[in-house]
């Protein structure tokens, strides 16, 4: 059978419109094909789950060495970090950068996010009523995480900025929004390559465990000055934004929320499907290194590829009924973490903050009351910037 060029869109997926809905044209996209080339920005996107799963698991064809991001300036300024490394130094890089987010390390410390957990929940239960975007879902990733990662005070003021800022700026470079997010992503580049230093940190904390790894020759020098930023954005806004989707749909869905307060071992599967319909990175791309088939389509040598997680996630070819909010799915095979050599190192960790917030919900609240949602607009992410609930 003959390769066919991919069907044309001229879908643009950074428009305001789009970054505010982007389900229905992820649809489109679907019915399309398989792989789809996007007019607007001269590339390639895989919008169906079974094609973007091998795309990912394909790092020898579909490259993240080149920069993931769809513009030259972030891609730069992120040389170095995990993410746009491949094997083998990426399987060094992140076999540092993973081990305290190894499920043993993550045991020692559940205790202590436990109580903060405990303690927020007690409060903003009490009040009755909070932001959960801001008062609930922000709290565990800048106090324990923060402090873990053992930056101290220095700059934690402004990492939510630099991290939003982060996301928006990798978007295409003709874009205002893409643009005005450069001057903060420079930043936050310079506070982690220039003041994040070995004697700045705390010596317990992880960026000090990347110094350390350094010194004994397990890392090149400058690396963890790179890494740091690993660290940091990522383990942010995605948290965040996972968090306060879940609280927004049990509160569209209260049936949902009595099943997992009748049965909390429902949680996990409970998160899983949360960043399945709501994923809070919606796509990163890679550079196609040779021409590669995708269903029967071709994708040439040298072609920026997005890689559509959040379109995945919703594909009826592999879920059935995509749109439905169910506890009960398990989707353990969703793709908001990635795939392959390149899933979220710290999904361990986000799911861990994640389950003991709603672990100590179940114990406290019967409903949600949605009193008000403001959406966050952000090139890569979706997340909500207010949540205003009620609980009883």
């Amino acid at each position: 059978m003959a390769v066919l060029a991919p069907p044309s869109s001229d879908i643009d997926l950074w428009e305001d419109a789009s970054l505010a809905d982007p389900y229905p044209l992820y649809q489109q996209l679907r019915d399309l094909g398989p792989v789809v080339h996007l007019s607007a920005q001269d590339a390639f996107a895989i919008p169906r789950y079974d094609p973007l799963r091998e795309a990912l698991a394909d790092w020898h064809s579909f490259t993240s060495a080149r920069g993931v991001m769809m513009n030259d300036h972030v891609n730069s300024a992120f040389t170095g970090i995990v993410l746009h490394t491949d094997p083998p130094e990426h399987d060094v890089m992140r076999k540092v950068l993973a081990a305290p987010l190894r499920p043993d390390q993550l045991r020692l410390i559940t205790p202590r996010v436990r109580a903060e957990a405990d303690a927020v929940v007690d409060r903003l239960v009490h009040r009755g009523r909070f932001d959960a975007a801001t008062d609930l879902a922000q709290h565990l990733p800048l106090t324990i995480v923060s402090t873990l990662v053992g930056l101290g005070d220095f700059g934690k003021e402004r990492m939510l900025e630099w991290a939003a800022a982060t996301f928006d700026a990798q978007g295409p470079v003709d874009r205002a929004r893409t643009r005005a997010a450069f001057p903060k992503l420079d930043e936050m580049v310079a506070y982690a390559t220039q003041e994040v230093t070995a004697e700045k940190v705390d010596p317990a904390g992880w960026v000090a465990a990347l110094y350390a790894a350094a010194d004994r020759g397990a890392l090149r020098p400058g690396q963890p000055e790179a890494m740091v930023m690993d660290y940091t954005g990522p383990a942010l806004d995605t948290t965040i934004f996972a968090t306060s989707s879940a609280i927004w749909l049990f509160a569209q869905h209260p049936d949902q929320w009595d099943l997992v307060r009748e049965d909390p071992r429902l949680i996990p599967h409970a998160i899983n499907e949360v960043v399945r319909l709501e994923s809070p990175i919606q796509r990163f791309s890679r550079v196609a290194t040779r021409d590669v088939e995708v269903g029967g389509h071709l994708v040439p040598e040298g072609a920026r590829v997005l890689m559509l997680f959040a379109s995945g996630n919703r594909d009826e070819r592999h879920y059935p009924d995509p749109e439905r909010f169910d506890v009960r799915r398990r989707p353990s095979d969703h793709l908001a973490f990635g795939h392959g050599v390149h899933a979220c190192v710290g999904m361990n960790l986000a799911r861990l903050e994640i389950r003991l917030l709603l672990e100590a919900l179940a114990a406290k609240v019967e409903r949600f009351e949605l009193l008000g949602v403001e959406r966050a607009v952000n090139s890569t992410l979706r997340g909500i910037a207010h949540l205003d609930v009620a609980v009883s």
